[in-house]
């Protein structure tokens, strides 16, 4: 799938995905009503007004973009219907073209993990069928567990000729309590870093590996060390935007190819509805305004090459 990431993203010039993040605060009130008209105050009905919601976002840009990137907790918030929710946007975006990032931040050992992995990227076989869990493209990996917690993930990946984009240095402003301490001289995510491009080396597309990273936009500076640290992975950038990563910090997550990044935004997409500068489009014109706000994100971008 890195291989088909890579040809999406040339072919649209645009290092972008749009994170699917639904909130009952972000959905517009019109489609919630409407669910809860037919469903009642239920799980279902809350599930029901995520499904048209995303449906809406991915409608108005899957031309635009090469990804999307539903983050599973916001899904599992609501239950069972949530999840049911969550399954029925992966393939509503697999049949409109885009890749699929599941932000699940799964980690964990042994069996469980291959358990994790199966469920998310792989299959199992039932009786004479092979069946697809929820059958993303990609998923996110925590790896505080180490190697044992990885392997498995790796495994699969390499198998459905899938992804991984395993959290080396987050975006939110206390991830140095933890991912900044040194080792040696030496930071803990640059070690994390050196562990993903060893991970990735026999497990390699046309020129990137399946085994990519997430590097947050608000930390430029840790992002260009790593960026040669792990030259051959693909680095998942989160923080533009709503948390303020900018354009001018972009720039050195990217190789000279041009190649090497895809950048997140969640909120500033698909809330962009309650911004000022996109107020016009209104509630119902929600999808319109997501649109315009990722056209403006795609040509931001733009400006760093």
């Amino acid at each position: 799938m890195i291989n088909v990431l890579i040809e999406k993203i040339k072919k649209l010039e645009a290092p972008i995905v749009v994170g699917l993040d639904p909130t009952l605060a972000n959905i517009p009130g019109f489609l919630l009503n409407n669910a809860i008209k037919e469903q009642g105050e239920t799980l279902e009905a809350a599930a029901e007004a995520i499904v048209n919601y995303n449906k809406g976002l991915v409608d108005a840009i899957c031309d635009l973009v090469p990804a999307v990137k539903p983050q599973i907790a916001m899904y599992e918030q609501f239950g069972i219907p949530g999840l049911v929710a969550y399954k029925k946007t992966i393939d509503y975006c697999k049949e409109k073209g885009l890749v699929v990032i599941g932000d699940v931040k799964r980690g964990d050992i042994g069996s469980t993990s291959t358990a994790y992995a199966i469920g998310h990227i792989g299959n199992v076989k039932i009786g004479e069928k092979v069946l697809a869990g929820f059958d993303e493209d990609f998923i996110t990996i925590n790896p505080y567990l180490g190697t044992d917690g990885i392997k498995p993930f790796v495994d699969v990946a390499r198998e459905q000729k899938k992804g991984l984009f395993i959290l080396v240095k987050t975006s939110n402003p206390s991830s140095g309590e933890f991912q900044d301490q040194k080792i040696d001289g030496k930071p803990l995510y640059e070690m994390v870093g050196e562990y993903v491009d060893k991970w990735g080396s026999d497990c390699m597309g046309d020129s990137y590996s399946y085994v990519g990273a997430v590097v947050g936009a608000t930390y430029p500076e840790m992002g260009k060390v790593l960026r040669k640290v792990m030259p051959k992975s693909y680095i998942l950038v989160p923080g533009y935007g709503a948390q303020g990563g900018t354009a001018k910090d972009l720039k050195p997550y990217f190789n000279e190819d041009g190649l090497g990044a895809i950048v997140n935004s969640s909120r500033g997409i698909i809330a962009a509805y309650k911004q000022p500068q996109y107020e016009k489009y209104g509630e119902e014109g929600f999808a319109e305004a997501a649109r315009a706000a990722t056209i403006a994100m795609k040509e931001d971008i733009a400006t760093i090459f």
